[in-house]
């Protein structure tokens, strides 16, 4: 999580199996497992365009093609406490634009409010990112944020 994120907050998208949030370098997957999970349990798949996270036994059965592009290579997960597992998966695209309206496709969408704030929350850490020294976190935007935000001249 970047300091822009631990700053002000995520964007969740809640799931029947937990939440899924993304920033302009990343996306990332909760799901609560039963207590005592064990990591060989798990079978996680991630590829560049594919997520597969499932648990035998459970009602956890992930599995479609991903909305964007993913590192598979930089992505990882880990299983925290034996109860709940993250998937962080590293974007091909990072930039501000690139927010996704559902996590896999055609599954696990963010509703209209959730993707409004998910964008105007990207274009914020875009701001931060070209403005070292300022502090966007607890800023709000309105007007032009859709797809990133306005082109910003290139100050020499």
């Amino acid at each position: 999580m970047s300091h822009f994120d631990e700053q002000s907050g995520v964007v969740e998208c809640p799931t029947p199996w937990g939440f899924w949030y993304q920033t302009i370098e990343e996306v990332v997957v909760i799901i609560n497992v039963p207590e005592g999970t064990s990591a060989k349990n798990l079978k996680i798949n991630i590829a560049s365009k594919k997520l597969s996270a499932k648990l035998p036994g459970s009602d956890i059965d992930i599995e479609g093609m991903l909305s964007g592009v993913v590192l598979e290579e930089d992505s990882m997960w880990t299983l925290e406490d034996k109860k709940l597992v993250r998937i962080t998966m590293v974007k091909a695209q990072r930039e501000a634009g690139n927010t996704w309206k559902s996590l896999l496709e055609g599954q696990y969408m963010a509703n209209v409010a959730q993707f409004d704030d998910m964008e105007k929350k990207m274009t914020l850490e875009r701001f931060a990112r070209e403005n070292p020294g300022f502090d966007f976190s607890s800023a709000d935007i309105s007007g032009n944020y859709h797809d990133g935000g306005p082109a910003m001249p290139q100050v020499n």
